[in-house]
C-alpha cells in the first residue's frame, strides 16, 4: 500500500522541517519528489542527500508558481503529487502587529497556498488524476497561542479554501486534503528555545514533540492511489494535544 512508483510529487518549502520530512517519505514510497524552495543552497542540499531533484521555487509570487509547474511538467511529463508545504510563523503579539506582518504572513501562507494549487491544477486535469495535499496548523483551526493571531489566521484560511476547492476539482479525479501538524522538532521549533520546548512536550498526552517524518507520512497516506476517496478532510497528527479538557487529563 502506498506505493508512489511512477508518480511526480512537487513539495514546496522541502528544503528543510516538515517539508523534508514530507519529501523524505515521498521518496522512499518510490515517488520522483521534486523539492521547490527558496533557499537554493539548503534544496540543492536536500535534494542530493534524499535522492530528489531541486528547484528554485517563491510562492509569494504567482508567475514563479506558474514557472515552476511548467518547468516540473517539460522535465518530468506529469504531475501527480502537490504537497503545499511552504510556510513561515514569526512571533508576534496583536498590540504591535503591523500591516506588513500581517501580509507578509499570509503573503506566504495563504495566498502561496492560492497560487500554487491554482498552478497544479491544468496539469492535474490534463490527466484526470492529482492529489493535493495542504500543510495546515492545529494552530488556528483548533488551537491558539499567543502572538499568532496572523498565523492562525492563515492556517485557518488554508482550510476554507481546501473545501471549496476539493469541490471544484471532485469531478476531475483530484483530491484536496489537509494534514494539521501539531508541535513538531523543527529547525523552527527549536529556535523558540528549550524552555518552550519542555512546556510543549508537557501539554501533550504522549510527552513527546513529533518528528518532521511523522507529517511525511500522514501526506504520503493522503497522496496515495488509496486515498481516492477522500477530499475536503483535515487529519490532525499531534500525539493528542487537542483532546485533553484540564492539565489534570495529562496526569
Amino acid at each position: 500500500m502506498f506505493d508512489l512508483t511512477d508518480q511526480v510529487a512537487l513539495v514546496t518549502g522541502g528544503a528543510k522541517g516538515i517539508g523534508k520530512g514530507i519529501a523524505r517519505v515521498l521518496v522512499n514510497a518510490g515517488a520522483t519528489v521534486i523539492i521547490a524552495d527558496i533557499d537554493e543552497t539548503a534544496g540543492k542540499a536536500c535534494a542530493e542527500e534524499l535522492g530528489a531533484h531541486y528547484f528554485y521555487l517563491d510562492v509569494s509570487c504567482q508567475a514563479s508558481c506558474k514557472q515552476l509547474v511548467s518547468a516540473v511538467v517539460r522535465d518530468f511529463e506529469q504531475l501527480d503529487i502537490l504537497c503545499s508545504n511552504t510556510g513561515i510563523f514569526p512571533q508576534c503579539n496583536l498590540a504591535s502587529m503591523t500591516e506588513q506582518h500581517w501580509d507578509d504572513m499570509h503573503s506566504i501562507n495563504l495566498k502561496g497556498t492560492f497560487f500554487m494549487v491554482q498552478a497544479s491544477l491544468e496539469a492535474m486535469r490534463m490527466r484526470g488524476y492529482g492529489r493535493i495535499v495542504l500543510t495546515s496548523s492545529i494552530t488556528g483551526p483548533v488551537t491558539g497561542f499567543p502572538g499568532w493571531t496572523h498565523y492562525a489566521a492563515s492556517k485557518a484560511g488554508q482550510l476554507g479554501f481546501m473545501r471549496s476547492a476539493a469541490l471544484e476539482c471532485a469531478r476531475d479525479g483530484i483530491t484536496i486534503n489537509a494534514v494539521m501538524p501539531g508541535n513538531i522538532l523543527t529547525e523552527g521549533l527549536q529556535a523558540q528555545g528549550e524552555e518552550y520546548l519542555e512546556q510543549m512536550k508537557a501539554a501533550i498526552p504522549t510527552h513527546t514533540l513529533g518528528t518532521p517524518d511523522d507529517i511525511g507520512h500522514a501526506a504520503c497516506f493522503l497522496a496515495s492511489k488509496e486515498a481516492r476517496y477522500i477530499t475536503g478532510q483535515t487529519l490532525i497528527v499531534d500525539g493528542g494535544q487537542v483532546l485533553p479538557e484540564s492539565p489534570e487529563a495529562l496526569q
